[in-house]
C-alpha cells in the first residue's frame, strides 16, 4: 500500500518537468579546427556584439568532413570567449556525436524554429557587401494561402513576450516593444512600431514576408536568414517595409511613402 510519501501531489514537489519550445540559432561548421574559422566568426559577431553576447548555439556537425577530428571541449571554451555558449550538437556522422557527447554536448534533432549562424556566409545577412552570392536555400513548397489560419493580435507585444503563430500568419495590429518575439510559420503583419524580433517561415515556407510599418527591429529572419539591426540600412530605418527572400538573399525593401500617410 503506498505511504503519504509516495502520494505528494505535483504542486508539492520541489521540481517539474514540461516540454518547451525555443528560438536557437545554430552554427554551421565546416572547419572549425582553422584560425580562419573563428576569424570570420569573430567578423561576424562584430556586427551586433549585444544580440550575440551570451547566445545559446546549437552546433550543425552536416557540413563537417568525416576524416575531422574535433575537441569539442576545446571548441565550447573558444566559443564562449567570444560569448556564444555550446548547449547541444545536430546532425554529423556518430564518430563526431560520439566526441561531442563526451564533451557534455548531447545530440538534439533539426528543428524548423531556428537562426541559421553560419560565419561564411555573410552574403546571407549583408547582400550589399556580398562578394559571390551563396546558393539559395532549398525550397520548400508554400502552404496554401487560402486555407492558412491567421491569428490576430491587438494589442501591444511587451518586453519579453513571445508570440507563435503554428501553421499560418501572425497580424498584429499594435506595437511590437524591443524584447519582444514573433514567430510564424507563414507571414508576420505588424501595423504599428516593429522594434523586437520578427521570425516568418519557420516551418521552411520561403516565400514567407514580413510587413511593419515602422522597422526598428532587433533582428527579422525569413525562413532562417536573418538580419539584425545593425544590418538594417539606415534609410529603411523607422520606415513602412517589408522583407523577404530573393535568390537566396533576405532582402529589405521600403514601402510607398502613402503608407506613412505622407502624401
Amino acid at each position: 500500500m503506498a505511504t503519504d510519501t509516495e502520494n505528494v501531489s505535483e504542486r508539492d514537489a520541489s521540481f517539474q518537468l514540461r516540454g518547451g519550445s525555443f528560438t536557437l540559432m545554430v552554427l554551421k561548421l565546416t572547419g572549425p579546427a582553422s584560425e580562419a574559422f573563428f576569424v570570420k566568426l569573430g567578423d561576424k559577431i562584430r556586427q551586433a556584439p549585444n544580440f550575440f553576447r551570451n547566445a545559446p548555439l546549437v552546433l550543425d556537425l552536416d557540413g563537417m568532413p568525416g576524416n575531422e577530428l574535433v575537441d569539442f571541449a576545446d571548441l565550447k571554451a573558444r566559443l564562449r570567449e567570444h560569448g556564444l555558449i555550446a548547449l547541444a550538437v545536430q546532425g554529423g556522422i556518430h564518430r563526431h556525436q560520439e566526441a561531442a557527447l563526451r564533451a557534455g554536448l548531447p545530440l538534439v534533432p533539426a528543428a524548423g524554429r531556428a537562426i541559421k549562424l553560419d560565419p561564411g556566409a555573410t552574403a546571407a545577412t549583408a547582400p550589399q557587401s556580398a562578394g559571390r552570392p551563396p546558393p539559395p536555400p532549398a525550397a520548400r513548397p508554400a502552404p496554401d494561402a487560402v486555407g492558412r489560419p491567421a491569428m490576430v493580435i491587438n494589442e501591444p507585444v511587451r518586453s519579453g513576450r513571445q508570440i507563435y503563430a503554428p501553421g499560418g500568419d501572425l497580424v498584429v495590429t499594435a506595437m511590437v516593444s524591443a524584447g519582444a518575439e514573433l514567430l510564424a510559420d507563414g507571414h508576420i503583419h505588424v501595423y504599428g512600431a516593429l522594434r523586437g524580433r520578427a521570425l516568418a517561415g519557420l516551418a521552411g515556407d520561403t516565400s514567407a514576408r514580413i510587413f511593419c510599418l515602422s522597422l526598428e527591429a532587433e533582428m527579422v529572419s525569413i525562413s532562417g536568414l536573418y538580419r539584425v539591426n545593425e544590418d538594417i540600412p539606415p534609410a529603411i530605418v523607422k520606415k513602412p517595409a517589408q522583407i523577404y527572400l530573393k535568390d537566396g538573399y533576405l532582402s529589405i525593401d521600403p514601402f510607398s511613402d502613402r503608407f506613412s500617410g505622407n502624401s
